[in-house]
C-alpha cells in the first residue's frame, strides 16, 4: 500500500492592477484598471493541468465592479475556494475602530457572494495586516480560518523596498507603516495554530516560510531569484518544500496575480522585482513549483486544510498580541 502524502494548502491573492498602482502611489488607480481577465483564465488552466483546487482571496471592490464578474464567476465554476481579501485592499484598515473593521469585511463579504455564489469562510488582510479587532469580527461573523501571518524576520526590509520605490507622501507612508509586519513577526510560528480569544478560538494558518530560516519561500520569491537564475529558483523551491517534508511542517504555499504575468502582459508594474521577467519564464517557474508541491503533498484550498485541521488532535493556542512598527 503506498504512504498518503503529507498535507500542503495553496491559495491565490487576486490583488488587482488597481490596488498595486494604489499601494505604489500611482495616479489612475482610481478608475480600477483590471487584468483579472487575463490572470484568472491563465491561473486556473494551470491549476487544473495539476489536479489542483485550491483557495482565491478576493477583493470586494473587484466583486463589486460588473467587468469582472464573469472573471470571478469562473472561478467558483471550476470548484475553487473563495475567500475575503478585504474591500478596499487598504493596509492600514486594522488600525481602524472595530466597527468599521466589521463595516469592511461584511461589505466585502455581500459583493464576493453576489459575484461568485460563495460565501466566504476564511480571511487573509492585505500586506498581511492583522489585529485582534479583526480576529473578534472574524470570530462573531462564523470564519473558519484566518490565513494573515506571514511569520519572518524580513518585514522591515521589504518595507523599506516598497518605500523606496514608492511615490508616496509622508502621509500615505504613515499609514503603511504597519505594511509586510516588524520583526517580531518572526517569532510566530510557521504551523497552524488557534488564535485564543478568550472564549472563543479561531484557527490560524500561517503563509509558511522556511522552516528554521523563516524567510519567504511563496512563489513570487521564488521568482525573484529566478531573475538571476531559473535554476536557483527552482532549487531554491525544492530545499524550502524538503525542509518542511523534514520538519513536519505542513506547508501552506501562496501565489499572486504578477506570478502569471510577464512584463509583456503589464509593463506599468515594472516596478515589481520579478516583472522584469518575460512571461514564459515566469510561467515556466511556477509551472515548475507547482509540479513539485503536486508530486510531494496532498495539495488542499485552506478551507479543505482547516478542516482537515479541525479534525486533528487540538493545536496550540497564541494570545493575540500585536505590535504596530514605529
Amino acid at each position: 500500500m503506498a504512504l498518503s502524502k503529507p498535507v500542503a494548502s495553496l491559495s491565490l491573492d487576486l490583488d488587482n492592477k488597481w490596488s498595486y498602482m494604489k499601494t505604489h502611489g500611482d495616479q489612475g488607480w482610481e478608475s480600477f484598471p483590471s487584468y483579472l481577465d487575463v490572470v484568472v483564465p491563465r491561473a486556473l488552466s494551470m491549476l487544473k493541468a495539476h489536479g489542483m483546487t485550491i483557495s482565491f482571496m478576493i477583493v470586494g471592490q473587484d466583486a463589486a465592479l460588473d467587468k469582472n464578474r464573469e472573471a470571478l464567476a469562473q472561478i467558483p465554476a471550476a470548484g475553487h475556494e473563495i475567500g475575503n481579501h478585504s474591500f478596499h485592499h487598504e493596509q492600514w484598515f486594522h488600525m481602524g475602530p472595530e466597527a468599521e473593521i466589521e463595516a469592511e469585511l461584511a461589505r466585502a463579504e455581500e459583493h464576493i457572494e453576489r459575484a461568485t455564489g460563495r460565501r466566504t469562510v476564511g480571511f487573509r488582510g492585505p500586506g498581511f495586516v492583522l489585529s485582534r479587532p479583526i480576529l473578534d469580527v472574524l470570530s462573531r461573523r462564523g470564519y473558519l480560518y484566518d490565513a494573515s501571518t506571514l511569520p519572518t524576520y524580513l518585514g522591515p526590509l521589504a518595507r523599506a523596498y516598497y518605500f523606496m520605490t514608492s511615490k508616496l507622501t509622508p502621509e500615505e507612508r504613515e499609514k503603511r507603516k504597519g505594511l509586510f509586519g516588524g520583526l517580531k513577526d518572526g517569532l510566530r510560528p510557521i504551523d497552524a495554530y488557534q488564535w485564543n480569544l478568550g472564549d472563543k478560538r479561531i484557527l490560524e494558518i500561517p503563509v509558511t516560510t522556511m522552516p528554521g530560516l523563516k524567510v519567504p519561500i511563496h512563489v513570487s520569491y521564488a521568482l525573484y531569484v529566478g531573475v538571476f537564475s531559473p535554476a536557483l529558483a527552482r532549487q531554491y523551491f525544492r530545499s524550502a518544500m524538503a525542509l518542511c517534508r523534514l520538519t513536519g511542517t505542513s506547508p501552506s504555499i501562496l501565489l499572486h496575480p504578477l506570478d502569471f504575468l510577464g512584463r509583456e502582459d503589464e509593463p506599468d508594474l515594472s516596478f515589481f522585482p520579478a516583472m522584469g521577467l518575460p512571461r514564459d519564464r515566469k510561467l515556466a517557474i511556477v509551472d515548475w513549483c507547482l509540479g513539485i508541491l503536486a508530486r510531494e503533498f496532498e495539495v488542499l484550498s485552506l478551507e479543505a486544510h482547516a478542516l482537515r485541521l479541525s479534525q486533528a488532535t487540538a493545536l496550540p493556542a497564541q494570545s493575540p498580541v500585536f505590535s504596530i512598527p514605529a
